[in-house]
């Protein structure tokens, strides 16, 4: 092999590494204030129980699986009804369908940075084992995961997730009430959730993945991002130099953060109460008081709309006030698809498009009262600042996925408070 042609559009000075090493071990003082420990017993053990792949916990039980592509797969969710007294399946599947994270430099060495995580570098393949007390709390659980190799050879992730219940002083419910004379009546319940956790590092950026279960009946899905930032080399030393556009934000010396995005598809089949769901959009509406009767000039009410087929359901959130629901109609209640998984095709970086989610979607298919699929976007713009130099602290975002009219009347009213554990020395 010989070089044909070379091409070097210019010269910048090479970044300064002074003060970007982030191991401990290799800082000097003045450090950053001290945080103090803190400790988390449960005598009992956790209250999860684990069974194979398949997980128990308070009113929930779902099966937890590994996928090289997507990294955990939640299935067979389902929730134990308290009234009907049975569970009740809220999700057949879910998991990361894709994350794309296009880059906003369109010069020639930087126009094709454009990656899809889960379809050309794998989610599960790059996920890396978690540190105990740090990576997740002291009363956290670790599974080991397997996958097979290019060869066939099996390679061991040791501590691939953690299963924890999470106690982070959050309010479940609460009330005083004070009108009764001469007492006072207050309520309150801790809440407490459950937590499925994996850490993918893909690049430069670590995917903080989680699944969240409340005895509510939400689930929250939650992703974190932190790691370095992918950065070009520049002459300038002060933003007072730069006179064109430089695609990013100058983060220190001759070092430009380059503007992008990360943006996750989740595949969310969810069945509640079985296949048969529709998807209908809870439009919040203003209505304008014009007969007088009533001293308001106006007031929102709700007007349901039920997706037909799939362009009906194919929603912008933040251009109009909705609620979005996927309920079953033939049961009166709420929550789910189909065997099209991957949303930038099979094999993505030889897809030609024609086998991806844009192009299943224009078959406008029908979508009431079916096995549907719902996919979720979510998204972040990230315009580096100079506090994500020169590594990142983690940046958060999720979102909930809500009972409504799924329940005959609050689920965990009868919760009863968790038992104290009682330290020497110590009171409530």
């Amino acid at each position: 092999m010989k070089i044909v042609e070379y091409y070097d559009r210019f010269i910048v000075p090479v970044p300064k590494a002074e003060g970007t090493n982030y191991r401990a071990s290799k800082q000097k003082p003045p450090f950053s204030p001290l945080l103090n420990g803190a400790a988390l017993v449960q005598p009992d053990g956790p209250g999860f129980k684990i069974d194979g792949h398949t997980v128990s916990w308070a009113n929930w039980v779902f099966h937890l699986g590994f996928d090289v592509r997507a990294g955990p797969i939640i299935s067979l969710a389902s929730i134990y009804d308290l009234e009907m007294q049975k569970y009740r399946q809220v999700l057949y599947r879910g998991f990361i369908s894709e994350l794309f994270v296009p880059y906003m430099n369109p010069t020639e060495e930087w126009y094709y940075k454009n990656f899809f995580d889960c379809g050309e570098f794998g989610f599960g393949q790059s996920a890396v084992s978690l540190k105990p007390l740090a990576d997740c709390p002291t009363n956290a659980v670790f599974l080991d995961l397997y996958y097979a190799a290019e060869d066939g050879t099996l390679v061991k992730i040791s501590n691939t997730f953690c299963i924890f219940e999470n106690h982070a002083g959050d309010i479940m419910w609460r009330l005083t009430e004070l009108g009764i004379p001469g007492e006072v009546i207050r309520e309150v319940r801790p809440e407490v959730s459950l937590v499925v956790r994996m850490v993918a590092t893909v690049g430069n950026y670590d995917h903080i993945i989680d699944w969240e279960f409340k005895p509510s009946g939400s689930i929250k899905l939650g992703i974190g991002l932190t790691g370095v930032l992918e950065v070009k080399g520049v002459t300038y030393t002060h933003i007072d130099q730069i006179k064109e556009d430089v695609h990013g934000t100058l983060v220190a010396d001759n070092t430009i953060g380059v503007y992008h995005g990360h943006f996750l598809k989740y595949y969310l089949d969810l069945d509640v109460d079985g296949e048969a769901n529709s998807f209908v959009k809870n439009n919040l509406e203003t209505i304008r008081v014009k007969d007088h009767n009533s001293p308001r000039k106006s007031y929102w009410t709700v007007v349901s709309e039920t997706a037909k087929i799939e362009s009906d359901a194919q929603i912008q959130l933040g251009l109009k006030q909705a609620e979005l629901v996927v309920v079953n109609p033939n049961k009166k209640t709420k929550v789910g698809n189909n065997s099209e998984k991957w949303t930038g095709g099979v094999y993505v970086d030889q897809s030609r498009g024609d086998d991806t989610l844009a192009v299943w979607s224009l078959r406008n298919r029908q979508i009431e009262n079916k096995d549907i699929v719902l996919w979720y976007t979510i998204g972040f713009h990230h315009v580096p600042c100079q506090e994500d130099f020169p590594l990142m602290p983690t940046l958060s975002g999720g979102f909930e996925l809500r009972p409504t009219n799924f329940f005959d009347s609050n689920p965990v009213l009868k919760t009863r408070p968790p038992n104290h554990v009682h330290w020497p020395n110590c009171t409530t």
